[in-house]
C-alpha cells in the first residue's frame, strides 16, 4: 500500500497525524502515513511512497542514497532543472548530518556530472514535483523519494519598516496561493492593526483599506495608499467589489470564519487571505468547516504556515 511520509512543523505532529489519517509512525516535524494523501494543511512537505535507508555511518548512507537515485534515473530524461533536498527535524545535530550526506551524495554522483548540473537544491514550490527528496528521521536512518507534494510553506525575509511580525505570514500567504496583490488592485484588511498586511499590500501599489479602531504603525502609518479607517471590521462593508480581503483578527475562529463566509457568499472580493486562530484546541473540525467554502472558490488552501503558531491561514480565489 502506498506510503507518504509528511513534514511540518514540530510541536505539532498530533495534529498531521491526525489529518494524514493511518499512521504508523511519527517524531519531532514528522509522520509516516499508511495514506499516501496529497494537500494537507500540516504538512509543508509529503514524501510519496517513500524508501527508507539505514546505516551506520553517514558514507553508508550517501551510498546508499546515491544508488537509489541512480537506479531510479536510468529510464529518465533530465532536460530541465529538478528539486533536490535534503532535510532533518527533531534532534540537535540532526540537519548537519543530513548536509554531511549530501555533500557525500554528491561526490558520490558526480560521474552524472550533466544531470547534476540541473539539480536546485532546497524545497520545492506548491505542488507535486519530481526530484530526489531525503529527510533524516534520526543519524542512522533517512527517507527518500523521488516525488513530493510541497505545501509552499518556507521562511520569509523581514522587512526593517513592517510594524509587526505578521508581516511575515501574509508574504508567506502569497507563496501558497500563488498570486500577490499588485500595483493598481484594492484590497480590504479587517483588523489591520498595527498594519503588518496592509503594509505588504501597498508596498506592491495596492490600494488598501485598513479597517481597526486601533492605529497603525511603523511603515504603514502615514502610507500614501493606505487609507485608515477606524470601524468594526464585522460591520464593515465594501462600497463595491474588491481584488483582496486581508483578516487577520484576534478572534474566535469560527467568528472569523463565519465573517469570510459572508464575504465570499455576498462576492465582496476576488480573493483572500485569512488567518484563523485556534489556541489549544483541535483544529481539525475547524479545518472542515473552512473547506466548505470549496464549492465557491477555484482555489482554497488551507496551510499551516512556516510562521503560523496555533493558527492556520486560508487562502482562495473565487470562481467567477
Amino acid at each position: 500500500m502506498p506510503t507518504a511520509l509528511h513534514v511540518g512543523q514540530k510541536g505539532f505532529e498530533a495534529f498531521l497525524a491526525k489529518e494524514a489519517g493511518s499512521p504508523l509512525e511519527k517524531g519531532p516535524g514528522w509522520v509516516l502515513s499508511q495514506e499516501a494523501r496529497q494537500d494537507l494543511c500540516f504538512a509543508h512537505l509529503s514524501l510519496l511512497e517513500p524508501a527508507v535507508f539505514e546505516a551506520p555511518t553517514a558514507n553508508a548512507l550517501a551510498g546508499k542514497i546515491a544508488d537509489f537515485f541512480l537506479e531510479t534515473s536510468r529510464s529518465e530524461r533530465y532536460e530541465a532543472p529538478w528539486p533536490l533536498c535534503f532535510e532533518a527535524a527533531g534532534a540537535e545535530g540532526l540537519s548537519a548530518r543530513a548536509r554531511t550526506v549530501e555533500k557525500a551524495f554528491l561526490e558520490k554522483t558526480s560521474r552524472m556530472a550533466r544531470v547534476m548540473k540541473l539539480a536546485e537544491q532546497g524545497r520545492p514550490g506548491p505542488g507535486e514535483s519530481r526530484g530526489l527528496f531525503v529527510h533524516f528521521v534520526d543519524f542512522k536512518r533517512a527517507f527518500a523519494s523521488r516525488r513530493a507534494f510541497g505545501g509552499g510553506q518556507r521562511r520569509m525575509a523581514d522587512d526593517a519598516q513592517a510594524p509587526s511580525r505578521s508581516y511575515l505570514k501574509v508574504e508567506e500567504a502569497y507563496l501558497v496561493l500563488g498570486e500577490a496583490p499588485a500595483k493598481g488592485q484594492s484590497v480590504v484588511d479587517l483588523g489591520a492593526a498595527p498594519g503588518g498586511w496592509s503594509f505588504s499590500a501597498a508596498k506592491r501599489g495596492a490600494r488598501v483599506l485598513a479597517v481597526d479602531n486601533g492605529p497603525l504603525k511603523g511603515g504603514a502609518a502615514e502610507h500614501p495608499l493606505i487609507e485608515h479607517r477606524a470601524e468594526d471590521a464585522f460591520k464593515f462593508k465594501p462600497a463595491q467589489r474588491v481584488d483582496w480581503l486581508f483578516c487577520d483578527l484576534l478572534e474566535e475562529p469560527r467568528k472569523a470564519l463565519d465573517l469570510l463566509r459572508r464575504w465570499v457568499e455576498a462576492g465582496w472580493c476576488r480573493r483572500f487571505v485569512v488567518n484563523l486562530k485556534f489556541g489549544r484546541n483541535d483544529p481539525l473540525p475547524l479545518l472542515r468547516e473552512a473547506r466548505g467554502l470549496e464549492t465557491l472558490c477555484r482555489a482554497l488552501k488551507a496551510r499551516h504556515l512556516y510562521h503560523d503558531r496555533e493558527e492556520l491561514t486560508l487562502t482562495g480565489i473565487l470562481k467567477p
